[in-house]
């Protein structure tokens, strides 16, 4: 409507115009050197407007075949563009679907059509690892990790790639360069804590760890790994206070506590671990101090909690030591009426039957009956993981099988004893 309105105005006023300059009285002469025109005013006015009508078309004539190759470039270019979006399209539903061949050959023709831009590169890695070709989704990663525009991208690629094949050193370098080209990155983060702890940088994942549950456990593999005596203790202090009943934590604070000369403190803290967690490493790292084995027998017993059949195992093995067999025959007796039924128990009391009876019959006789109910013992308490059952010979941050943090446990029993591996300390 608007359009109709807008031509009727135009014509009226070109009718107006007309009429007007049709009524204009007078003659124009114009002279041109040996030409002279004369012409009544509405006709050269008309004229006029004819000539300047004339220049005008003549211009624009001229403005577009100047522009033609530039708009048939612009043309072909929106052309390719949608032509491009369409195979985007179409390798998105390849790659949904699973076809890895239509995903490669519409991944490549989007290249083709679009460039190398970060969808197209993205995509061409994606459709390659659909494919199993890992050569060209590296290439695509690699291409897109060298712009700055979509680094992260191209990194975080790599990165994945690089941690299922187990290449801890490249996936940890990868991930600083992510970090680096998106700081603050979530994913990122709990990703370079899994590395730290795959790698053994426990200082790095105690940092990086979001979780409070691990932390006492990444701080005492922290603290036993760093050599800084300074730093070593505030790891360690860190992961005593976190969790007093973790022995490695407690052994790792004491150790510094010692060095640092404060045997007391170090020694409260020994006790205040055994009475959370009676374990043979908290006792031995007390009693170090002690060369005399009576001095020794004395120091046991101030630490013993004389309900558990730790302490009394304890005592025992003290009391042997000490050559009062007696007592640590009753003392076998007292942890194994507190609950103890363990290997270890009965391989002592066929330790204290040597000494005490030494090779009479009535001795090895009373050997072969210790050995034998050793044998049909429990196995002795050894730290095992609490999620998947490893067990493992000495105490590690996170298992070594499932990699989970903090749930190596001392005690007989775990989730899955049933075909657990021994896994070396690596």
């Amino acid at each position: 409507m608007a359009k109709i309105l807008l031509t009727l105005l135009l014509t009226a006023a070109v009718l107006i115009l007309t009429w007007t300059i049709a009524g204009l009285p007078g003659q124009i002469s114009i002279e041109i050197g040996e030409y002279a025109i004369d012409a009544p005013v509405p006709i050269a006015g008309l004229g006029l407007i004819a000539l300047f009508t004339l220049l005008y078309l003549l211009l624009r004539l001229l403005s577009t075949l100047i522009r033609l190759p530039r708009t048939v470039r612009t043309r072909q270019a929106a052309r390719q563009r949608t032509q491009g979006d369409l195979a985007v399209t179409r390798t998105l539903i390849a790659l949904a679907a699973g076809d890895a061949g239509g995903a490669r050959r519409d991944a490549a023709n989007s290249r083709r059509l679009l460039g190398d831009t970060p969808q197209t590169l993205l995509l061409a890695a994606e459709a390659g690892r659909l494919a199993g070709r890992t050569d060209e989704t590296e290439g695509a990663l690699l291409a897109l990790a060298a712009r700055k525009d979509a680094a992260f991208l191209g990194l975080r690629g790599l990165l994945r790639d690089a941690m299922a094949r187990q290449d801890w050193a490249e996936a940890a370098s990868l991930a600083r360069r992510a970090e680096a080209a998106h700081p603050g990155a979530t994913w990122l983060r709990e990703e370079r804590a899994q590395l730290a702890i795959r790698t053994e940088a426990w200082a790095d994942a105690l940092a990086l760890t979001t979780d409070a549950g691990p932390k006492a456990a990444l701080a005492a593999a922290a603290a036993a790994a760093e050599p800084d005596g300074g730093k070593a203790l505030r790891l360690a202090r860190q992961a005593f206070e976190a969790n007093p009943a973790l022995v490695p934590a407690a052994r790792a604070y004491a150790t510094r506590l010692r060095a640092t000369g404060s045997t007391r403190r170090a020694d409260a803290v020994l006790r205040q671990a055994w009475a959370a967690t009676p374990h043979q490493d908290l006792a031995d790292l007390l009693l170090a101090p002690f060369t005399d084995p009576l001095a020794r027998v004395q120091a046991a017993k101030q630490l013993a909690n004389q309900t558990h059949p730790e302490s009394h195992f304890l005592l025992a093995r003290q009391n042997l030591a000490a050559g009062l067999t007696g007592e640590a025959r009753r003392q076998v007796n007292e942890a194994h009426k507190a609950g103890l039924n363990e290997r270890r128990l009965w391989s002592l009391l066929a330790d204290i039957e040597e000494a005490e009876r030494g090779a009479t019959e009535e001795g090895r006789g009373a050997q072969r009956d210790a050995l034998r109910r050793a044998a049909e013992a429990m196995p002795d308490s050894h730290w095992h993981c609490s999620a998947c059952g490893t067990v493992h010979p000495v105490w590690r941050a996170a298992c070594a099988h499932c990699g989970a943090v903090g749930a190596l446990r001392w005690g007989t029993q775990g989730p899955a004893t049933t075909g657990s591996s021994l896994v070396a300390n690596g």
